[in-house]
């Protein structure tokens, strides 16, 4: 997928086993792709608010990690695209692998008591993140990755999919967003990787604004970025309501979607 336009740039010569379609060093002399950089903001400032406010309210610390797992994987995809380095690289994919094994942990542990910690699935989640990880790095194969990361965003669409079925319907609304949300972006990742000549052509022919909204790896970013933001919330929203807290959905300058938990329980 190496871009047949790619320029010199601050970096140098790229090491990573993935190119992504974004023509290399042509915004920026010191960032490889620039718009596939910048995207990832979505994936690490909502985040750090989110587990400063998790803190705030006194949550479990299972929700402050999961916060900052997504901000993880934004700063290392941010360190990826910008240089297009493999350390750079490893920096996104692995955090994308731990980040997810903590959902994983979040959502099948929705309905134990307050501060209960299941050792058994963190040793399980721990382990397979164990195994990927050192698999990956001796196998340097994208597919392997990508298959596991599918692997347990399944588990969590599975989960997802039946609390809001099943055991609390009326957040299907919320389910339902993050799941679309996501899968949206993966479609337009796709349809990036398929279509990458296409869409080189066609930025050449546009004007240099126009041309960054046919940068579909950023609005993977953009998309998948928000559709696990609105995945921690929903997973906080049903922790709380077991918990018989009082979730409201505040929105941060009337736009960005926000979960406060008032302390006192209801009755």
């Amino acid at each position: 997928m190496a871009p047949a336009a790619d320029r010199p740039g601050y970096w140098g010569t790229p090491t990573s086993t993935l190119d992504w379609c974004e023509e290399n060093y042509v915004v920026s002399y010191y960032i490889a792709e620039f718009w596939n950089t910048v995207s990832n903001l979505i994936m690490i400032l909502p985040p750090i608010y989110g587990a400063i406010q998790t803190c705030r309210d006194g949550l479990e610390v299972r929700y402050v990690w999961s916060f900052l797992g997504l901000a993880a994987v934004g700063i290392g995809s941010w360190s990826f695209h910008m240089t297009l380095q493999y350390e750079m690289q490893l920096l996104d994919e692995l955090p994308m692998i731990y980040s997810c094994c903590v959902f994983v942990y979040c959502l099948y542990e929705c309905f134990k008591q307050e501060r209960a910690v299941n050792y058994f699935s963190i040793i399980l989640l721990l382990t397979f993140s164990i195994i990927v990880s050192v698999i990956y790095l001796l196998w340097k194969e994208p597919v392997f990755h990508q298959v596991m990361y599918a692997v347990l965003v399944a588990f969590l669409v599975i989960r997802s999919v039946f609390i809001v079925t099943w055991v609390y319907p009326w957040l299907r609304a919320l389910g339902f967003t993050s799941l679309s949300v996501f899968l949206l972006g993966f479609v337009l990742w796709n349809i990036d990787n398929m279509m990458c000549d296409s869409l080189r052509s066609a930025r050449q022919q546009l004007p240099p604004v126009v041309g960054a909204v046919t940068q579909l790896h950023a609005w993977w970013h953009i998309l998948t970025g928000l559709g696990s933001y609105l995945h921690i919330l929903l997973s906080l929203q049903i922790r709380s309501t077991y918990l018989k807290h009082r979730p409201k959905v505040k929105f941060l300058c009337g736009v960005w979607p926000m979960l406060h938990i008032e302390s006192q329980k209801a009755s």
